[in-house]
């Protein structure tokens, strides 16, 4: 599954972890402030501004700061894409493995792009702050916010949506044929190694759907773990200065950083709540899958012969899967209400928590809809289980058929499920 893709898998993540922690860990020690002299901000118009001389107004030294901000932002992609490059390169003199430019490269490329991503999200966030600001502005003292400065807002909202559009047409058309390769190595390997596969249950649907399966849905949860991931690095030090805003919770009272605590033991709770209601569901899905590819195969088997797929055959197949499918019915539907209780429960969490902040008018309502959106963010990174577990249980259940491929090519006997006795006739 990974070594028909990645070159020594093992040997590749570990190396990709390794690699990105040394890469933070040189930013925060030193890198960071390499930029006024390394950065090729300059030839886009976004160098390392001036110092303003001493006694400049407030607007000058909002302006210095703002442009600060933004050549420091340019060379976090700059350092990003060169400690990529780096590892890229570094890869490319290890291996000359056929996949190299999408395994090694387009992978980098997806996680820069997910970072990026993730940046605008943050520009969308503070956004919201501003514009809120000029909506309780122009509520409480009619007039004093001109049209201009109200579509000048907007149109702010509107070039960054745009620029977020774009990239994410773009990101998804390349993950599609990211995707694609994956599912076409794989096959090439397996097809590679039929004739030690084709006894096992469903086979010719194992190479055929579960690769593409397997390779689609373990790009989209590696694609949201690094998101999740990525989120929780820009929106947690947001929420935690926000946080200092909100000094007291319902019930409890005070509590330092009220807003990080919250989301943090919310989140956990949840997650632990829905791997226990629904630990049952991948054994669950892989049967499904075992049933109906018995069922799919005698009906083939009956198409070029008159004395397979009878009737009393087909209705003792069909009952298997009509009894799975029950069994799966029930099982999703106490899980189904414990998620969805869950994350409509969720909306209301940071409204409860800012209860005494926003009956005191302790905050605007900018500031207000900036935690909102922030504890959202950080709430959601740190559910990545939860949103995610439906999908992990179908991926389970497609890696546990692929593991059986892996096992009959190493020759290591199949697992106790496998080896269970099928309805189909012999």
């Amino acid at each position: 599954m990974f070594a028909s893709f990645f070159p020594q898998p093992r040997l590749f993540f570990g190396s990709a972890l390794a690699w990105a922690g040394l890469s933070i860990a040189l930013w925060f020690l030193f890198a960071r402030e390499l930029g006024p002299l390394l950065s090729l901000g300059d030839l886009v118009g976004y160098g390392f501004p001036a110092p303003p001389p001493e006694g400049a107004d407030a607007d000058a030294q909002a302006a210095f700061e703002s442009a600060r901000e933004t050549a420091a932002d340019i060379w976090l992609y700059e350092y990003m894409l060169v400690s990529g490059a780096c590892f890229a390169a570094l890869w490319r003199r290890l291996t000359d493995h056929r996949w190299y430019w999408w395994s090694v490269v387009a992978s980098l490329a997806i996680v820069f792009v997910t970072w990026f991503q993730v940046q605008l999200d943050v520009m969308i966030n503070e956004w919201f702050g501003s514009f809120y600001d000029l909506i309780q502005q122009a509520l409480g003292e009619p007039g004093s916010v001109t049209i201009e400065a109200y579509f000048g807002q907007l149109l702010t909202f509107g070039t960054i949506a745009l620029v977020y559009i774009t990239v994410v047409v773009l990101a998804d058309f390349g993950i599609s044929h990211y995707v694609f390769r994956w599912r076409t190595a794989m096959n090439d390997y397996y097809v590679g190694h039929w004739e030690k596969l084709r006894h096992i249950e469903g086979a010719a649907q194992r190479i055929q759907e579960d690769t593409m399966r397997f390779a689609a849905i373990m790009e989209g949860l590696g694609t949201r773990l690094i998101r999740a991931v990525m989120t929780l690095i820009a929106f947690l030090p947001i929420l935690w200065g926000l946080s200092a805003q909100v000094t007291e919770l319902p019930l409890i009272g005070e509590v330092p950083q009220a807003l990080v605590f919250v989301a943090i033991l919310w989140s956990v709770f949840g997650t632990g709540l829905l791997a226990l209601a629904g630990i049952r569901l991948p054994g669950l899905e892989f049967r499904n899958q075992r049933v109906e590819a018995a069922y799919r195969k005698e009906l083939v088997f009956g198409e070029d012969h008159a004395d397979r797929a009878q009737p009393p055959t087909l209705a003792e197949l069909y009952g298997d899967v009509r009894r799975n499918y029950f069994r799966l019915y029930f099982n999703y539907l106490y899980f189904n209400v414990v998620r969805y209780a869950y994350l409509q429960v969720g909306v209301l969490v940071p409204y409860i928590a800012l209860a005494p902040t926003l009956v005191a008018g302790a905050v605007t309502l900018g500031v207000m809809q900036q935690i909102v959106r922030a504890f959202g963010r950080v709430e959601d990174s740190f559910q990545y289980l939860v949103h995610s577990w439906t999908t992990i249980v179908e991926l389970l259940s497609i890696y546990k058929r692929l593991r059986a491929f892996e096992a009959a090519i190493d020759g290591e006997p199949l697992s106790e499920i496998e080896q269970e006795p099928s309805a189909q006739p012999t």
